[in-house]
Parts: C-alpha cells; structure tokens; sequence
C-alpha cells in the first residue's frame, strides 16, 4: 500500500476537486475528525437518559427520561445547519410533558416562544436554518416501536382502582386479552371465581351449601385478599396471551317446594349451584341442602355441602342424613366446607346449616332451645377496590316459633320458621341467597306449602395492572 503525506490538496483547474474514483469509498480514518462538509441529517446519541432539565448540543440527539417529572430540554444558539433530536425514553410525555426552550430570540418554527412534546413515544429532530424561521421540525414520529409495558384488555364491567384495571362478570361473557405485557409476571390474573350457590332443603332442612370460591392475587396487583388467596401454588394461576377467554358465572341452584303435609315427598327438590370458570380454573356448585322427600335425603355434596336434615317418623335412624362434604371436586387451598349435621331426634330435630367458603354449616339444634343450623361464613376481599364478603352457606328450618338458622355472612339466606314475617311473606319460606355471592338458599320450616330460597348466582373478578 502506497502512502501520500500533504498538508493540502487543491484543484489544478476547474471548480470541481475529485477525491476517489467510481465505486470507491472515501473514508476518513479511526479519530479524524472533519470541517466544512457539513451534517448529513443526522445526530450522534446520547444513550444516557436525561431526567431533568438539560441544554442540548448541536449534532447530538437526546432520550428524554420524563417518568418522574416534567422538564426542559433548551436547545443551542441558533447557527445555520444546527441540528438537534429529541426522543421519548420512556412513553410518559403524554403525562409529564418535555418543554423544548430556545435561546435567547431565537424562533422555533418562524415563532418566538417555548414548545410542548406530550405525545406519548414521540421523537422529533430540529435543524435551524435562518433567523427568520430559526429551528424548523424536519422529523417528528409520534409513535415508536416498544413492547408494551402493561396488558390491554376488554369484556365485562370495567372499573378502576389505583394502578389496576378491574373487570367484573355478574353472567357469561368474553375476557379479551388485545395486548400482553412485556414483564411476564404481569400477565398472570388476580381473580376471584365463585360458583353459584345451590337451594335449600324443605321440611327443616338443610341450608343450602355456598359456591366454590377460588382467589388468586398477583401480589404486582396490591389488595386485601381473603385467606384463600392459591397465587403460591401455579396451578392456581392464570397467565394471558393476547386471545379470547371464555367466562362461565353459574346459577344458583333451584329452590324446593313443599306442597304437601310434611312426611310425604317435596312436590319439587332444590338442586345443585352450577359451576363458574375462568381461564381453566373452576369453582363448583354449591350442594343442595337435605329435605325430607328430596332425592339427596341428606345434604349434597358440592364445592360446600349441603346442611344435612332431620330425621323423621317412618324415616332413616339417627346420622342417616347428614350434612354434605364440602370441596368437592377437591383443589388447594379447599373451594369450601361441609354443611353442618342435622339433630336427629324427634319430634324436635332441626336441620344443619350449608357449609360455606371458610367454615362449615352449623350443626342443626334440638329445638329446645338451641337454635336451626347456621350457615358457614364466607371469604372477604378487596378485588374490586373494597371489602366483599361472597359465599356464604344458608340457613336451616327452624321447628315452630324456633330460632331458625341465620344466613353465613357473604350472601347465604335464612332459613324459616313458622312465625309471621313483617314483609308479609309466608312464614315457612326460605329466604334466597343473594345474587353474585354464590351464598345458599335458606331452608323452609313445618308448614306447608312452603318454598325453599334458591342459591345466589356466582361471580367472575379479573384484576391486573394496566398503569
């Protein structure tokens, strides 16, 4: 390789210096530096983010870093072919805005005055070109190509609480995942799913057993959530891709109804809750409370079990009819618990309260002075942005003017006895679980015709962090 050593090249003739031949780049070296030739329309970056107000250097472009505050960027003295680029860092300059300065008299766009970039993922390049347009925007991109920070999605009813987004289904529907997060551990749901509690027995009987209730809480989504939060075991989970998931919320289950005297069958048996789901994860049925005549004899078993009945003349002995098992099908932690026994002696015998999602129906009393089965409590939290308590166990029929069984906290309705109601309702109905709790119904007392409460219907909360 051949070397030339000058301190200056120059033309021999003519107004044209030719350096290089077709097809030949010209290269300066490692270090070299040039003058005269002017910019090509680009900028060097600067990969350090700025994070408060700067002063820009002409030649440079700038990632501006507002997610903390707004600042300023000022840029140089104006000087013909300046050029200066401007980005946003982080995607906030729709909330905290970049302010572009210029100096002295300078005019940005023929103008005199300051700029505001709040248009999130924006990117914008300056070059000045004359006193009297002064800075002139020959780029200005107003999105940039990023993963997405946060989840996008659609279905249901949509509120807000703090940083989460929260979508509730009180009936089937769609939950629509249109963008995923770039964070993995984002994409996994806070949710709460409870199955649709079943109806109570008739003739003293059980209460109706709650719905299953099933939580998960990602703990990037902070709230209160009840004892039975499964987020430590992943089977529990449900992690979103960008797709279309079917949502189930289940109905409570019927009511029973006694049109005939009371050793004789029920003229229709209460049933089971039906299931609710999400995602592959599913919370059961609640179990329907035993009734004398109805095909369960005892209470059922369900994701809790129904309050087990009394026994009866002409009927099976004593432990015969007992409350129904609870978290079944079995999951961790337990969907529920079993419905309380019945106290099987007559003439007094009164039936067991249906479980609920943290405790178990209260045994059925003697009539002599201890009250009807209670149903079990139900599970509170703050999904949706305040304390919630769902799925609780009904109620059971209380022998004549007894205490009947009370309704578990979280929706389960009362059973009934055969004292006047001030709502004028016959005396001997149960009372319904109330819907969206996934609480049992309340089973009826003596008298006849009578009519059991059907179970409340279940309930879907999805919750993730969109901000």
């Amino acid at each position: 390789m051949s070397k030339i050593e000058v301190d200056a090249i120059d033309k021999q003739s003519g107004s044209t210096l030719t350096l290089g031949g077709s097809g030949t780049a010209v290269t300066l070296a490692c270090g070299a530096t040039q003058t005269g030739f002017g910019r090509t329309g680009t900028v060097d970056w600067n990969t350090t983010p700025k994070t408060a107000t700067f002063t820009a250097v002409s030649g440079d472009g700038f990632f501006a870093n507002t997610s903390g505050s707004a600042f300023n960027m000022n840029l140089p003295a104006g000087s013909a072919g300046a050029i200066v680029s401007v980005a946003d860092y982080a995607g906030t300059w729709q909330t905290n805005n970049l302010t572009v300065v210029p100096n002295g008299t300078d005019k940005i766009g023929g103008a005199t005055g300051n700029i505001v970039l709040d248009t999130e993922g924006q990117s914008v390049t300056f070059i000045f070109v004359d006193s009297t347009q002064g800075w002139i925007n020959t780029m200005d991109s107003t999105s940039n190509v990023r993963a997405n920070a946060f989840i996008a999605a659609t279905g249901g009813t949509i509120t807000t609480s703090g940083n989460c987004k929260i979508h509730t289904f009180t009936g089937p529907g769609t939950f629509t995942v249109t963008a995923t997060a770039a964070c993995a551990t984002r994409n996994i749901m806070s949710h709460v799913i409870v199955g649709g509690g079943a109806g109570g027995g008739v003739k003293r009987g059980g209460g109706g057993g709650a719905g299953g209730y099933r939580e998960v809480k990602n703990p990037v989504t902070p709230y209160t959530a009840s004892p039975l939060d499964g987020y430590p075991s992943a089977p529990n989970r449900v992690t979103v891709t960008a797709t279309s998931f079917p949502v189930v919320v289940g109905g409570g289950g019927t009511a029973g109804v006694a049109a005939s005297p009371i050793c004789n069958p029920a003229s229709t048996a209460n049933t089971n809750g039906v299931a609710s789901s999400f995602g592959g994860i599913t919370a059961a049925g609640g179990g329907a409370g035993g009734g004398t005549g109805t095909p369960t004899g005892g209470g059922a078993a369900g994701a809790s079990g129904g309050g087990g009945v009394h026994e009866m003349s002409g009927r099976p002995g004593p432990g015969a009819n007992p409350g129904g098992a609870g978290n079944t099908p079995p999951v961790s932690p337990a969907q529920g618990f079993a419905g309380g026994n019945a106290c099987q002696p007559e003439p007094a015998g009164q039936g067991g309260g249906g479980g609920g999602a943290l405790n178990a129906g209260v045994n059925g009393g003697d009539g002599q002075g201890t009250p009807a089965g209670d149903g079990g409590g139900g599970a509170t939290s703050e999904i949706n942005g305040s304390p919630v308590t769902r799925a609780g166990g009904g109620g059971s029929g209380a022998r004549p003017n007894g205490r009947q069984g009370q309704g578990g906290s979280g929706g389960g309705g009362p059973g009934a006895n055969n004292a006047p109601k001030p709502n004028g309702d016959p005396a001997s109905n149960g009372t319904n679980g109330t819907v969206n709790t996934g609480g049992g119904g309340g089973a009826t007392a003596d008298a006849h015709p009578s009519t059991s409460g059907a179970g409340g219907s279940g309930i879907v909360i999805i919750r993730y962090k969109f901000q």
